[in-house]
């Protein structure tokens, strides 16, 4: 079965992207940023089904904690289009709000316990 071809971007379309990945199982993360973000996330998928296809350099990277995960944000608007894991640094995750077509709060999302991961207090 083939995934579906998705498009997404940003809040202010500076960054535009598309990507093949399953949007089940979704999920939310409990670590630091991520419950501060609050993003609804993609199964993880491998980085080679993720194109930038707009605003490459609208990105800006912001890396925490054992600064193995590498999150995206766009300079302009703030939004989180994508990140790549931590656990498994082949690997990258969408903010499913970032697709277009696609309604988040129409998706169950489960809980990863990211916080558990931690090498620092509060992370």
């Amino acid at each position: 079965m083939s995934i579906e071809l998705l498009q997404g971007s940003c809040h202010c379309g500076a960054v535009q992207f598309e990507v093949r990945t399953p949007l089940l199982p979704a999920s939310r993360c409990n670590c630091s940023l991520c419950r501060r973000k609050g993003a609804l996330m993609s199964p993880p998928f491998p980085a080679q089904e993720l194109r930038i296809t707009k605003g490459e350099d609208a990105l800006t990277l912001y890396q925490f904690n054992t600064r193995v995960a590498r999150h995206y944000f766009c300079k302009h608007c703030g939004i989180y289009p994508f990140h790549q894991t931590r656990l498994n640094p082949q690997n990258w995750r969408v903010n499913i709000g970032c697709l277009h077509g696609v309604d988040p709060y129409a998706l169950e999302a489960g809980l990863g316990d990211g916080a558990s991961l931690s090498v620092v207090e509060d992370a």
